[in-house]
């Protein structure tokens, strides 16, 4: 994170606002890094220091006799109750299934509560606690009442540290800016969500300002009754207070003796501290954090290499049952049915509640109404043009017109020409010489010839010249013509 912009010196605040005069040199702490993921860390795990152990009895679930009845009599094997006489007998015991059993993996009270943490990492985490104090973007996104605050961090007198009644604190915070900051407090009193409210635990509100104080001469009595202010020495930090929930950026309220131990507590880069031994404050990785400033800086740049913008395509399984445009491109007849079943449900709606209009039950909205008058309109003009398709039928058969029929559609495919009742070879057809005829010899050409011509039936036989009669064929009376023979059954005439 951006460490505050660093200060020389900070001005010291009396009780009653005004400037005193005195200045103090900022202490290195508050140049520190600010770590929010080492904070949540330590915090974390700290926070579970103070849990008391808890779980179930031993003996919880197992206080019966119960055994197993084994396989083949159609019931699980679970444990079951002995005896009878009872609804218990019989029952499914032990099992985190059943009714009066024990719960799975029970809890015990060895658990690991407690955590160990490094002392430095709880130093460092602490450290950049106090530096997110001095930053007022932190302390305002934590939600912290500041904008009429004279100066962040804000340091006061040790006069405060004698106060000893409340009325005096209310009216310090009233002077100092910091009253708004505890209003705050007063209109987040709310009831906690959950079980803990079944704990003692009933009652939650927000975070006031905490006042980090170097000796206690009455000061914690006056400020202990206004709600959500927290008071600590600057000896005994505490995480927990100074970055409640594991985020930084409370506001504090230092007295002048406090804030001029911060050195000596935690040593700058030069000096280490002298009130922990050998510690120094940690040193930043970075001297210019503003990331976004130096990847646009031109020294920079002209070392990088360019950035790889690789676009990645994936395909996107869409489900054709739920997208309706997966549907169409598998199905394009599938807008149809679609629409036809929004229609037909349309229809079948508007029918119950044209129904329902006549028994009085409901009324026609005006745009059922409309849907009706277009399905009426529709059947008029269907029914309009069966009885004019009628008349004309009937005015046709009363002239003796012939009706006209409709062309038959032809089906798809190759149709073969109609041959002829004399011949196998289509009428009005030339045998044509193609050129693959050409090359053949005389003999192949003759006999396609032949298989050309048209065949002439067997019974027809050929015609014979007729010979010259004599005269005494001429005179002769002619001959009585033959009784026509009978026919026998199956004789078949020449096509």
């Amino acid at each position: 994170m951006i460490p505050p912009t660093s200060r020389p010196q900070v001005t010291v605040y009396s009780d009653k606002n005004e400037v005193t005069g005195t200045l103090i040199n900022l202490p290195a702490i508050f140049n520190a890094p600010i770590r929010p993921d080492v904070v949540n860390f330590v915090h974390q795990n700290i926070a579970k220091n103070h849990r008391q152990p808890y779980a179930v009895s031993a003996a919880a679930g197992h206080q019966t006799s119960a055994e197993s009845w084994g396989t083949g009599r159609a019931v699980a094997r679970i444990p079951r109750v002995r005896g009878g006489g009872t609804h218990r007998s019989g029952q499914g015991a032990f099992g985190n299934m059943c009714r009066g059993g024990r719960m799975f993996a029970p809890t015990r009270p060895w658990r690991r509560w407690h955590r160990k943490v490094n002392v430095n990492q709880k130093r460092f985490a602490m450290v950049s606690a106090i530096a997110a104090t001095g930053v007022p973007a932190l302390i305002m996104s934590k939600g912290h009442m500041v904008h009429e605050v004279p100066e962040i961090p804000l340091v006061v007198t040790d006069k405060i540290q004698e106060y000893n009644k409340t009325k005096q604190a209310v009216i310090f915070l009233h002077r100092i800016k910091a009253w708004t900051d505890i209003q705050k407090v007063y209109k987040s009193k709310r009831f906690r969500a959950g079980k803990g409210k079944m704990r003692n635990r009933r009652r939650i509100q927000r975070r006031g300002p905490l006042i980090i104080y170097g000796q206690d001469q009455g000061l914690t009595r006056a400020f202990r009754n206004i709600p959500g202010v927290d008071l600590i020495n600057v000896a005994r930090l505490n995480l927990l207070k100074l970055a409640p929930g594991g985020h930084v950026g409370r506001f504090v309220i230092w007295t002048q003796s406090a804030f001029e131990q911060l050195n000596s507590l935690y040593g700058t880069w030069k000096k280490k501290a002298t009130l922990k031994k050998g510690y120094n404050l940690p040193m930043p990785k970075m001297t210019n954090t503003d990331l976004a400033r130096l990847f646009k800086c031109q020294e920079i740049k002209s070392v990088l290499r360019p950035p790889r913008r690789e676009i990645k395509r994936s395909i996107k399984k869409l489900n054709p049952l739920r997208n309706t445009r997966a549907m169409l491109k598998l199905n394009p007849f599938a807008a149809v049915l679609k629409r036809k079943t929004i229609l037909s449900a349309r229809k079948l709606e508007l029918l119950r509640a044209v129904e329902a209009a006549k028994k009085g039950e409901g009324k026609l909205t005006p745009l059922q109404k409309r849907y009706l008058k277009m399905i009426e309109r529709r059947k008029e003009a269907i029914k309009k043009a069966k009885a004019e398709k009628a008349e004309r039928l009937r005015k046709a058969r009363e002239s003796g017109e012939p009706e006209k029929k409709k062309p038959e559609k032809k089906k798809p495919g190759a149709t073969l020409p109609k041959k002829a009742k004399t011949g196998g070879v289509a009428q009005g057809k030339v045998v044509k010489k193609t050129k693959q005829d050409a090359g053949k010899p005389k003999t192949e050409q003759k006999v396609k010839a032949e298989k050309a011509k048209p065949e002439q039936p067997k019974s027809v036989e050929k015609a014979k010249p007729e010979q010259a009669k004599t005269p005494e064929q001429k005179a002769a009376p002619p001959k009585p013509a033959a009784a026509a023979a009978p026919k026998k059954p199956g004789a078949t005439l020449p096509k």
